[in-house]
């Protein structure tokens, strides 16, 4: 199985052209250009031109390029799927997406794209919710590859309090990660808002590394290192993932299903764990972040 280190993804404005020659030496793991939220309605034409100039300019290095559109139902929407499908970031993320007929017409728009180029859509309205497994099911037969939570806008919608803890949320973050996992998808959890408060950051990316989200989405730069340092294996993970691999290959216990370590007992499944905490170990410190484990 391959995997792909998606701690942070940072959104920025692709009608800031500052923002996009900072974003080139900055370590976040994604960046996503938004030609929507981020974007007043008069710079959507110049954002998108900018965007995918940048594709093409290259200079990201190990970072994930992903441009989010506007949607289909906007009046910017084709002209920006036309553009972005030409131009080939690795993934485009759409927004405002209900039910798995919305998410095909986004897949058949990207249809001129390159191979390499993946569907990754917004988890963001009430409606959406009850179809996560239909939607997530549709990466056996489209581009799709990634769900990004947009909990602002799942707020507003719901007509929701956002607070410490996110009680509202909770049922959503599992729903997503659950679809997510089962279908194989990758899943990142949704931006917080206090990005003047690095403890506001660090606690829910911390909740969100429980839930089993890849990362976080983030609105500053400055939320990159905190989010980065919560989604990557610790010292004492990495310590206690050797000693579980080393163990289940000691001829001692060939053969076995369940065996004893340092007072506990480990099955196979943690030795899956194990693999893949140093998959992720090895993907991050790789400057080709790509790695595979056996599950």
């Amino acid at each position: 199985m391959d995997l792909r280190p998606r701690r942070s993804a940072l959104f920025l404005p692709a009608s800031n052209p500052k923002a996009l020659a900072k974003a080139r030496e900055l370590s976040a793991d994604v960046v996503i250009l938004d030609l929507e939220d981020a974007v007043a309605p008069e710079a959507k034409d110049a954002a998108r031109e900018a965007a995918v100039q940048a594709v093409h300019e290259g200079g990201w290095g190990r970072r994930e390029l992903v441009i989010r559109v506007n949607s289909l139902d906007s009046p910017w929407g084709a002209a920006d799927l036309a553009a972005v499908a030409a131009a080939g970031p690795d993934a485009v993320l759409v927004p405002k997406v209900s039910d798995a007929a919305g998410l095909l017409a986004y897949d058949a728009a990207l249809a001129g794209a390159p191979a390499a180029t993946r569907l990754w859509t917004m988890i963001e309205t009430c409606a959406v919710l009850p179809e996560l497994g239909r939607l997530a099911a549709l990466t056996a037969s489209s581009r799709l590859a990634a769900f990004v939570l947009g909990t602002n806008d799942l707020a507003k919608d719901m007509h929701a309090q956002i607070k410490p803890g996110r009680a509202p949320f909770l049922p959503i973050l599992t729903a997503a990660v659950c679809a997510a996992r089962a279908h194989g998808l990758a899943v990142i959890d949704g931006v917080c808002n206090e990005f003047r408060d690095p403890r506001a950051l660090t606690a829910e990316a911390q909740q969100g590394l429980e839930f089993g989200f890849d990362g976080k989405s983030l609105i500053h730069p400055d939320q990159i290192e905190p989010c980065n340092a919560v989604f990557s294996p610790s010292p004492a993970e990495l310590d206690k993932a050797r000693a579980i691999v080393a163990a289940f290959e000691d001829p001692e216990h060939a053969g076995q299903g369940a065996i004893r370590l340092e007072g506990m007992m480990v099955e196979l499944l943690h030795l899956d764990q194990a693999r893949r905490t140093l998959a992720v170990a090895a993907a991050i410190a790789s400057d080709q972040p790509q790695a595979r484990y056996t599950p």
